[in-house]
């Protein structure tokens, strides 16, 4: 299935986007995409339903992110080889875990704001894992029983801020709009192998990333339980899993970062695209 929340910012409602393309209205068979809809049983009742029998929603409406009720947003760095050998890093032993703020959240198509006098903004398309039920301390082996499904997620980054300012990572990953996820969430059953998922993102129509998850360094079973030891993870909590290379400090002889007018562009094999349009600062 492939699960959705439309409607104007702070005002979703839950949807399930139908074979044809149509957006099928959720909002009288659950609250929200969150919580108990999330887990095996709500997402059975969910898949139960003949979405014939569902108010179609008209038009293009704005898309948010596809779950709510978040207590985390875990972000992994440096999870691909090729990526850690193109910003000079070592291969990391575990995974590096940090967090973006819950702010950081918009949906796959908002505008993404530049922070003020910022000139070092960057892009990165991710696998985002969608957690669906609590998961504490579990093992590889029961990893993917906590996991509702996958999303495309961009962990938009200042790398001034990042890595010029104290190296702690979250200052440069949570400013406002910085955590786009969607379109939709796509359940686990249609995604059979998650570590062979090729993945682009684009900037102005050029094509700066053209990866595959299979260059993961840990996949998602192994970073599920790894978080779950740290953190406690929540139903609608997001796991953004790292980047390909072609991010733009990693680009030889000069680094290129994002500019206002500028537009992005980045999917995931089975999981949709967002396109996103960069604004300046607007305080």
């Amino acid at each position: 299935m492939k699960l959705l929340r439309y409607g104007s910012a702070g005002a979703e409602k839950p949807g399930l986007l139908d074979a044809g393309g149509t957006i099928r209205d959720l909002s009288g068979v659950i609250p929200d995409l969150a919580g108990a809809a999330l887990s095996p049983a709500g997402l059975a009742k969910i898949a139960a339903l003949d979405p014939t029998t569902l108010p179609a929603v008209a038009g293009k409406p704005r898309l948010g992110s596809p779950v709510s009720g978040m207590t985390n947003l875990v972000c992994i760095g440096l999870n691909y080889v090729d990526h850690a050998k193109e910003t000079g890093n070592p291969i990391p032993k575990e995974p590096i875990v940090f967090l973006k703020s819950l702010g950081a959240l918009c949906g796959p198509n908002d505008d993404i704001m530049i922070p003020k006098n910022s000139v070092k903004t960057d892009w990165e398309v991710e696998l985002c894992i969608i957690i669906g039920t609590r998961a504490k301390c579990v093992s590889e082996a029961q990893a993917l029983d906590h996991v509702a499904g996958y999303a495309v997620g961009n962990d938009v980054s200042e790398r001034e801020w990042q890595m010029e300012k104290g190296m702690t990572w979250d200052k440069g990953k949570g400013f406002d709009t910085f955590g786009p996820v969607g379109p939709w969430l796509v359940t686990k059953d249609e995604v059979p192998d998650p570590q062979n998922l090729t993945m682009f993102c684009d900037v102005d129509g050029k094509r700066y990333q053209d990866g595959n998850t299979k260059t993961m360094i840990f996949g998602v079973k192994t970073l599920v339980s790894y978080v779950s030891h740290c953190i406690t993870l929540h139903p609608g909590d997001v796991i953004f899993t790292g980047t390909p290379p072609g991010v733009g400090v990693g680009i030889k002889p000069m680094p290129v970062f994002l500019k206002a007018g500028q537009t992005m562009r980045l999917g995931i094999q089975g999981l949709g695209e967002q396109v996103q349009k960069m604004i300046a600062y607007a305080g």
